[in-house]
């Protein structure tokens, strides 16, 4: 079993940054793939980018270039750095965990809200 919790989420003007930070504890970290997730209001969730324990990342459309992931696996931590953020960016943001290799999100986070002023 996989516990994670998210921080660091809050209220930030268009064009500012945040960091998110997802503590994992309850099993080992390694061989693990982490993913960031992140549902509006009224929406559904949305895949946001993914770390592999490869060390590979793909993220969605509308974030990469702004949005950066990366763990510290000393810490059992991953982070997610937003900068450049946009109204759009307002959501709840889930971090997730699956076995490395695996298709299936199998551990979820009880997320963290980001809002985006105008």
């Amino acid at each position: 079993q996989v516990q994670l919790v998210e921080s660091g989420g809050g209220l930030v003007q268009t064009g500012g940054s945040l960091r998110l930070s997802c503590a994992a504890s309850g099993r080992t970290f390694s061989n693990v793939d982490m993913g960031w997730f992140r549902q509006a209001p009224g929406k559904e969730r949305e895949f946001v980018g993914v770390l592999r324990w490869s060390t590979s990342t793909d993220y969605a459309d509308s974030v990469k270039g702004r949005f950066t992931i990366s763990r510290n696996n000393a810490k059992n931590t991953v982070y997610l750095q937003m900068d450049s953020l946009k109204p759009e960016d307002t959501a709840v943001y889930y971090c997730a965990a699956r076995p490395s290799g695996q298709y299936s999100w199998k551990y979820w986070g009880q997320g963290t809200q980001v809002t985006v002023s105008s």
